[in-house]
């Protein structure tokens, strides 16, 4: 017996051949393999094959996230879209989302988005850690690509502002001289390339320059845009926050992770069910050697709604 497979939208179907909607991604032949594959009648995107032993299609691509709407020929909205890189962000919005399920969905979107606060990173962290955990490569490689990384940025930021944003937040990146990962991977027996609060000198002088050229795209945004409210979000600013006043903001140490092993910085272990952790995540700033606690992110949180980390404080703009 043939069980019947229930997509995951309801405006997905089996194409056929003749049907309009039948268009395969971009970049994928048109062959019958394609064609026999889900799709959206909305976006026209055909889905992957599904997982063995899964009963149900799975979505790869943003345009096909999770939708909230009615089995009609337009789309009624979304919940969420997929996050990327900065190296794929700006294309997937303008080739695949806004080549079909965003445009569908105009006036919807334009009004949805307009009242909505759209968070547009923090974006290049992966991008830089690609060259930077490769330690075959000179570290000044991921140094080239700092200008197509915020180029990216900023095509996407545009992308958002076509289909209806007028509030975006754009956060620049975190000091990662600081991070656990990278004090021990880079780790130095020169005193020199620390700063006074034990950080990688030469790593958050990379993030400033990406954060620099950040403000700069975000200007000129701002300028082409004027309708448009473009507030960059200083996570910089604002991770040294706890950096240089761990005690003000409840935090033991600010540079060594909670849970993971015995090694520098609370390093030496990924964090599983094998790892050591802290008796206390409140009091540290890192969970594990790359991401942070709840309470550093509500430290950056503060100051990014309520100042001073934000050229304007979201509930003044909110």
């Amino acid at each position: 017996m043939v069980r019947r497979v229930r997509p995951l939208c309801p405006l997905m179907e089996r194409p056929t051949s003749t049907a309009p909607w039948a268009v395969p991604p971009m970049g994928v032949s048109s062959s019958t393999s394609t064609r026999k594959r889900w799709a959206c009648r909305c976006c026209r995107l055909a889905l992957p094959r599904r997982r063995r032993g899964s009963s149900r299609p799975v979505p790869t691509l943003p345009c096909l996230a999770l939708l909230r709407s009615t089995p009609s020929t337009s789309c009624q909205g979304i919940t969420s879209i997929c996050r990327a890189g900065a190296s794929t962000i700006s294309s997937l919005l303008s080739r695949e989302c806004s080549h079909g399920l965003l445009r569908e969905m105009v006036p919807a979107t334009k009004s949805l988005l307009s009242e909505s606060l759209v968070v547009f990173g923090e974006i290049g962290g992966n991008d830089y850690n690609f060259w930077f955990f490769d330690r075959t490569r000179s570290r000044d490689t991921a140094q080239e690509y700092i200008p197509d990384v915020v180029a990216r940025i900023g095509a996407g930021v545009q992308e958002v502002i076509k289909l209806g944003a007028k509030t975006i937040l754009v956060p620049g990146n975190f000091p990662i001289g600081c991070v656990p990962v990278y004090l021990r991977d880079y780790k130095s027996n020169t005193s020199t390339d620390y700063d006074q609060f034990g950080c990688l000198k030469w790593f958050n002088t990379f993030s400033q320059m990406h954060n620099q050229l950040l403000k700069q795209k975000i200007s000129m945004l701002k300028s082409q845009n004027p309708g448009v409210k473009i507030i960059y979000g200083d996570y910089y600013g604002a991770f040294m926050e706890f950096v240089k006043n761990p005690l003000r903001n409840g935090i033991d140490k600010p540079l060594v992770a909670c849970c993971g092993g015995d090694g520098p910085y609370g390093t030496g272990h990924e964090c599983n069910q094998k790892a050591k952790v802290c008796p206390d995540p409140s009091r540290f700033a890192n969970w594990d050697q790359i991401h942070m606690t709840e309470k550093a992110y509500n430290v950056i949180a503060n100051g990014v709604l309520n100042g001073p980390y934000a050229d304007t404080p979201l509930l003044h703009t909110c």
